[in-house]
């Protein structure tokens, strides 16, 4: 199913076993920040990214780094080296995510993000040493930034599809079908925003992070909550401009946000959280996030 309605979509999702596949991923891929700073093309659609005075590589570096160390903790966690000609590429999760069996490339708005789908030591590391099976989709017209544009809830199948210039309805169709999802909801993103996931993060198919203002129709939110319940949380402004929907879970019982984002965090949301089973867990960020992209956006899932 792939569709608009709200209605639909939730009578559908509700009769869904947790049986799709693991709710958490087995292990996860991040690029160094190297050559990190301002990309001209990103930044014309991307309100969160800062100036390029607002951009110091060495502390990028140092706090992608950390991250890395952090999530080591919890699940095995590589790193590619970067490229000073895609300074966007620590932001591997919009041009390269997995399934059972399979990995897909992503197509991407801009020219600068596009070179990054052309990176042979990834595509080998997923073809040559995983075995996975290649679904190119960086070559066809429609963008279709991966789980930048789609939130996934792995344990039922279900896809959140939020459209914008770096996401068509075709392109969203052909992530449904590549990533072999049970449904797909299709909606607008509230003007000014570019990617789902700093609006919205699904965490081990049991809670939701929703940021209200950045969908268009209040009526996708109402689905979200009701999907989630009692587990939905909803962020205020304050929190949503602080990346607080930019979560993720890589395993059962931790929340990763960004600190900025963890200080935003209200006790309302922290406990709500925690009745959900899940610790906060957080990694100064700041440098990276003057790129546009918090957390969720440095990590690749590997299922």
């Amino acid at each position: 199913m792939l569709t608009r309605n709200t209605a639909a979509f939730l009578d559908h999702a509700r009769r869904l076993d947790t049986d799709f596949g693991p709710a958490t991923a087995r292990a996860a891929f991040m690029v160094a920040p190297d050559g990190f700073r301002l990309a001209e093309q990103s930044a014309a659609d991307n309100r969160y990214m800062a100036d390029a005075a607002g951009f110091d590589a060495a502390r990028a570096s140092a706090q992608h780094r950390e991250l890395q160390r952090a999530f080591a903790d919890v699940i095995p966690t590589i790193c590619f080296a970067g490229d000073p000609q895609t300074p966007d590429a620590l932001f591997p999760n919009n041009v390269f995510a997995t399934a059972a069996g399979r990995y897909v490339v992503g197509r991407m708005r801009h020219p600068v993000r596009q070179r990054e789908a052309t990176r042979d030591d990834i595509r080998g590391f997923f073809g040559g040493v995983l075995d996975y099976a290649e679904i190119d989709l960086s070559t066809q017209p429609h963008p279709c930034e991966l789980t930048g544009a789609l939130v996934i809830d792995r344990a039922r199948g279900l896809g959140f599809a939020g459209l914008s210039e770096r996401c068509d309805e075709e392109g969203a169709r052909l992530m449904h079908e590549a990533l072999g999802l049970r449904a797909t909801l299709l909606f607008d993103l509230a003007d000014g925003e570019y990617h789902t996931n700093v609006v919205l993060a699904v965490l081990a198919g049991r809670a939701a992070l929703a940021c209200p203002k950045g969908f268009a129709d209040p009526a996708v939110v109402e689905t979200i909550a009701a999907l989630y319940a009692p587990h939905a949380v909803m962020l205020s402004p304050v929190e949503h401009a602080a990346f607080a929907g930019n979560a993720i879970a890589l395993s059962e019982d931790i929340a990763w946000m960004s600190a900025a984002a963890g200080r935003a965090l209200t006790a309302a949301s922290r406990n709500a959280l925690a009745s959900a089973g899940f610790e906060v867990r957080t990694v100064e960020l700041d440098a990276i996030e003057a790129g546009g992209g918090s957390l969720r956006c440095c990590v690749g899932e590997i299922y």
